[in-house]
């Protein structure tokens, strides 16, 4: 084996053997970098591709990820942990090349939540899984009716200084927990792109989902006595039009891009009824499924969703800062 092509169609495999529900192509970068490594000398080379990329202040992806960001996507065939072992040493080696940022930089690897072999090899290495894109794929025997003690309904422009508080609150706590980082202009960024979707997203339900996926994006607000208490912001994706690759199966899906409760009214069944008719809506839309990204590290996210029927897909791998990959 000694093409990248061997390699991709050898790792694809395996992936299906792992995991029926990873998507039938790895996605690359088309303007990735190649890298190559050897496990040992002799041995047939592994490869990838790497991406090195930095966000400009005041942009809204500045608040999921660092300033710089180095990402490897591998090729190991059918060796996940001294495939990946090798990348990484290379990896860490082209990285200390570029002199990156002392501070607000990473490495990044997404792989597989279930290959463990090459999570041994990451952990070596010193990264750490700060996120997991989770999938709901069936419909999970967990309950799909609303409690009745809060009302559910889509959140219109009225809302929006509802909308950007429990945005925030969101925000800030999954900044002490995984990948999110709180900047000073969080508050503004989060109010223009929601002052934004709630105007497409109240649109009256019944419209075509694929219409929706570049409009009406649901925005549900859980309340009680007319007081806001919780918020699932939600939207859709459809893969068939992605055609540089996507991480997910065919078709469209729910996705769940925040979900945020009121401190002090935690662990009282808002959550699982905002999910209840997120999930209802996506049902009714003939999504393929769901999905959402959570921080392993959260004490409440992980245990909430599974509980909802969603689990790991992809573990998406950082080191903080870039300087301390080993």
């Amino acid at each position: 084996m000694n093409n990248a092509q061997e390699l991709l169609d050898a790792q694809q495999e395996r992936f299906r053997r792992l995991d029926p529900a990873l998507p039938d192509s790895y996605p690359l970068p088309r303007d990735g970098e190649p890298l190559v490594a050897r496990t040992r000398p002799g041995e047939p080379p592994v490869a990838g591709l790497t991406t090195h990329t930095r966000q400009p202040p005041g942009s809204l992806p500045s608040l999921w990820t660092t300033t710089e960001t180095h990402e490897l996507f591998p090729l190991v065939g059918d060796r996940p942990h001294e495939g990946m072992d090798a990348l990484l040493r290379a990896f860490g080696k082209q990285v200390a090349s570029r002199s990156p940022a002392e501070t607000d930089s990473s490495c990044l690897v997404t792989w597989p939540s279930r290959d463990v072999r090459a999570s041994r090899a990451l952990l070596d290495h010193g990264f750490v899984p700060l996120s997991c894109l989770a999938v709901r794929t069936r419909a999970p025997n967990v309950d799909t009716e609303l409690s009745g003690t809060v009302k559910v309904r889509r959140a219109g422009p009225p809302d929006l200084d509802e909308v950007v508080e429990l945005a925030m609150a969101e925000l800030e706590y999954a900044a002490l927990v995984g990948s999110s980082v709180l900047r000073p202009d969080a508050a503004e960024l989060k109010r223009s792109v929601l002052r934004v979707r709630l105007r497409s997203g109240s649109s009256p339900r019944g419209t075509s989902p694929r219409e929706n996926t570049t409009g009406g994006d649901p925005v549900w607000l859980a309340e009680r006595d007319e007081e806001v208490l919780g918020l699932a912001e939600c939207g859709w994706v459809d893969t068939e039009s992605h055609h540089g690759g996507h991480r997910l199966g065919t078709g469209l899906w729910g996705y769940v891009n925040c979900l945020s409760v009121r401190e002090d009214q935690r662990g009282t069944g808002i959550g699982r009824d905002l999910m209840a008719m997120a999930h209802s809506d996506f049902a009714a839309a003939g999504a393929v499924g769901s999905f959402l990204y959570y921080n392993p590290a959260n004490p409440l996210s992980p245990v909430f969703w599974h509980r909802q029927g969603y689990r790991p897909l992809w573990t998406i791998w950082e080191i903080r800062p870039a300087t301390a990959l080993r």
